[in-house]
């Protein structure tokens, strides 16, 4: 395109999920459904992890900075979606979507590295139980959260950066219901082929290699079960893995399809139906999965629900 046609853009407009206003009401209470489930579930998480003593442990710990990215990680993208569905003006500020932008990959980025130190915190609770409490200290803890939110920060910065000096022409439609990389860049009215390739390489190979250690820690894992004896121990053992390895499951398997493919108009859309599985479903289902098969924050539950009963009893 001919920068002497370019044209200042001083804000995009979101196309969206579906322009049919029926679909767009079902779509607004259903992904509402949604939402609230992610805020009262990773909030309710967050409260017990630190309300109650017994699980101030390094695999809680974790667990309440995974709730938070939950929140804000969708957070950055559907309450935006959920207004859209109600307006027929669908604007979002140049500034605006630079940020949406940073945000969504800041700490969807960082969330793929705490899933990482989170099964490399399984490995060491099942191979080596007994000195468990002295190599995930407070320290350690502290250490690999810090690396995961700073890694996550300028791993999405090198993306914002490079898209925001970007030249951009009309029309400014974003065929999207966020300000994603690669919709964004298809409005740019300059060669985008450096920002594609970083974002192919980097993002991909930030993806590929936390999931590959996240994997190798499984193994490991896997070994040091098979030398449990009994099948009722292997399994109990296993249960303290079975939710984080679900969560990883389901946003890697949607992060590696969505950034490791070339860019092309079928794949944009195939990005936008997958984008809707890691910022409006996953985050909600994470609560649920975490609490449903996990005894101890369970029993967690009942124990500052009935003390909440209590209180109220007591004050009646």
């Amino acid at each position: 395109m001919d920068l002497a046609n370019e044209t200042h853009i001083s804000d995009f407009v979101l196309l969206g999920l579906t322009e049919l206003e029926n679909l767009q009401v079902v779509l607004f209470i259903l992904f509402s459904m949604f939402y609230l489930i992610n805020l009262i579930g990773n909030l309710s998480i967050m409260v017990i992890t630190v309300i109650d003593t017994s699980l101030h442990t390094p695999m809680y710990y974790f667990l309440w900075h995974l709730s938070f990215l939950d929140i804000c990680f969708s957070s950055v993208a559907v309450p935006k979606m959920l207004s859209d569905f109600l307006t027929l003006e669908k604007t979002i500020s140049f500034a605006g979507c630079i940020c949406q932008m940073h945000f969504f990959h800041f700490l969807g980025s960082t969330e793929v590295m705490l899933l990482t130190a989170m099964s490399y915190d399984r490995y060491v609770a099942i191979g080596n139980p007994l000195r468990y409490s002295a190599i995930m200290n407070t320290k350690v803890c502290r250490c690999l959260s810090f690396c995961s939110w700073i890694t996550g920060y300028f791993h999405s910065l090198l993306h914002t950066l490079m898209a925001a000096k970007l030249p951009f022409c009309e029309p400014n439609l974003v065929k999207h219901f966020f300000c994603d990389i690669k919709p964004v860049l298809k409005l740019a009215c300059a060669d985008t082929s450096l920002n594609l390739k970083l974002l192919t390489r980097v993002t991909g190979t930030l993806a590929t290699t936390t999931l590959l250690l996240t994997l190798l820690s499984y193994v490991f894992i896997i070994k040091f079960l098979l030398k449990i004896r009994t099948l009722e121990g292997r399994k109990r053992a296993f249960s303290t893995c079975s939710a984080h390895l679900t969560v990883v499951f389901l946003l890697y398997g949607t992060a590696i399809f969505t950034y490791s493919r070339p860019s092309t108009q079928e794949s944009l859309d195939q990005d936008r139906a997958a984008a809707v599985l890691f910022t409006v479903i996953t985050p909600a289902l994470n609560p649920i999965i975490y609490t449903l098969r996990n005894k101890d924050m369970k029993k967690a539950m009942k124990r500052v629900v009935n003390n909440m009963f209590l209180s109220i009893r007591m004050m009646l």
